[in-house]
C-alpha cells in the first residue's frame, strides 16, 4: 500500500510535467485532475478505503503517509494553479491592450425633437401667464368629443370617414378639447388650463396632413372674459412666439363649442407681411382657430353662462414647427431621417 501511495503522487507530478507547456491544459482541466486523484471517487480516496484491511501496526504508518502524499498532492495543484492563474491573467491583458495614443472615437449625441422643442416653447409661455396644463384620455367617450361641444349629430366631423371609432361610443380623440369639458365639469370657475397632446383623425398621409399629429388648446372661464382678453392672450403668445413684431388678424369662422369663433393669423415673420414663399404671398399665415366658449358648453359642464363667460382656442403644433422653421412637408418630421433632425440638434 506504501508503494500505491507513492506510484499516485508520482503519477500526478508526471501528469502535471507533461502538461508544461500545453495551452490548452488550462484551471478547469486542472480542477479535472485534482477530482481524478482526491475526488470522492478518486484514487487516493480508494486506497484509503482499504486500509481496514491494515493491521493496528501499520495503520498510524500508511495514514501519516497518505496525509502526506495528499498534503504534496494539494500543494503541487496549487503551485501550478497559481501558475496558470498568472499566464491567464498575461493572456487577458494581451488580448484587452488599449492603445491610448489611437484617435478616440467620438460619441454621437442626440438632440430633441423639433415638435418636442417647440411644444416645450408653447407650454412655457402659457405657463408664464398663469395657465395650468391639463391631461386627458387619448380614447375618449363620443360624449366628451362631440356632445358636450355642441356638436350636432349631423357634423361631418361625427362621420366615421373622419373619425376613428372603437364602439359607436368611444373614438380615438380628434381634439384635446374632451380635457377643456372634464376640467370644467363639477369645477367652479376660475379655469385657466392648456391641454397639448395627440390627436387622431381620418386623413390620408400627405405634405400637410397625418392621421395622427398634436394639438396644443387653451381655456378660461371666469366673471367677465371678453373676446378683447383672448386677442390679448394670442397677441402676446404670437410675439413671444415668432418675434416682438409679429402682428394677429382675427377673421370670422364658425366653429360649434364657440360663439363668435374667429380663425387667427399672424403677419409672416419673414418678410413682415410684405409677400414670400413662406405666406405664398399673402403676408399672413393661419396658425389656430379660437373663440368665445359656446353658452351651451358651459350648460353642459354646469356653468352657469349667465355668471361666467371663456373664450378657447386651439392650435396644431406640427403646424407651428413648420411656420417657426419653414418646413414645406409634414412627413418630414415622421420619417426619422437623421439628416433632417440632427438640425435641431
Amino acid at each position: 500500500m506504501k508503494d500505491q501511495l507513492l506510484n499516485i503522487k508520482k503519477a500526478l507530478l508526471a501528469e502535471l510535467e507533461a502538461n508544461e507547456n500545453n495551452e490548452a491544459f488550462d484551471i478547469a482541466a486542472l480542477e479535472a485532475l485534482k477530482v481524478k486523484y482526491l475526488g470522492k471517487k478518486g484514487e487516493l480516496t480508494a486506497i484509503l478505503r482499504s486500509m481496514g484491511k491494515l493491521s493496528p501496526e501499520e495503520r498510524p504508518i500508511i495514514g501519516q503517509l497518505a496525509n502526506e502524499v495528499r498534503s504534496e498532492i494539494e500543494a503541487a495543484i496549487e503551485e501550478k494553479k497559481t501558475v496558470l492563474g498568472s499566464k491567464e491573467k498575461e493572456r487577458k491583458l494581451k488580448a484587452e491592450h488599449l492603445d491610448i495614443t489611437a484617435p478616440a472615437t467620438v460619441p454621437s449625441f442626440g438632440g430633441r425633437h423639433p415638435i418636442s422643442i417647440v411644444r416645450e416653447q408653447m407650454e412655457n409661455i402659457f405657463l408664464g401667464m398663469g395657465f395650468d396644463i391639463a391631461e386627458g384620455p387619448e380614447i375618449e367617450r363620443e360624449y366628451y368629443n362631440f356632445t358636450a361641444l355642441n356638436t350636432p349629430d349631423d357634423h361631418p366631423a361625427r362621420d366615421p370617414q373622419d373619425t376613428f371609432y372603437i364602439t359607436p361610443d368611444i373614438l380615438l380623440r380628434t381634439q384635446t378639447s374632451p380635457v377643456q369639458i372634464r376640467s370644467m365639469t363639477g369645477k367652479e370657475p376660475p379655469i385657466r388650463i392648456i391641454s397639448p397632446g395627440r390627436v387622431y383623425r381620418c386623413d390620408e398621409v400627405d405634405a400637410t396632413h397625418s392621421p395622427m399629429f398634436h394639438q396644443l388648446e387653451g381655456l378660461v372661464v371666469d366673471k367677465g372674459i371678453t373676446m378683447g382678453d383672448l386677442k390679448g392672450t394670442l397677441d402676446l403668445f404670437a410675439k413671444t412666439m415668432f418675434g416682438e413684431k409679429t402682428e394677429t388678424r382675427f377673421r370670422p369662422h364658425h366653429f360649434p363649442f364657440t360663439e363668435p369663433s374667429a380663425e387667427v393669423d399672424v403677419s409672416c415673420f419673414v418678410c413682415g407681411g410684405k409677400g414670400c414663399r413662406l405666406c405664398k404671398g399673402e403676408g399672413w399665415i393661419e396658425i389656430l382657430g379660437a373663440g368665445m366658449v359656446h353658452p351651451n358648453v358651459l350648460r353642459n359642464c354646469g356653468i352657469d353662462p349667465e355668471v361666467y363667460s371663456g373664450f378657447a382656442f386651439g392650435m396644431g403644433i406640427e403646424r407651428i414647427v413648420m411656420t417657426k422653421f419653414a418646413i414645406s412637408d409634414l412627413r418630414l418630421l415622421y420619417e426619422n431621417d437623421l439628416r433632417f433632425l440632427s438640425q435641431f440638434n
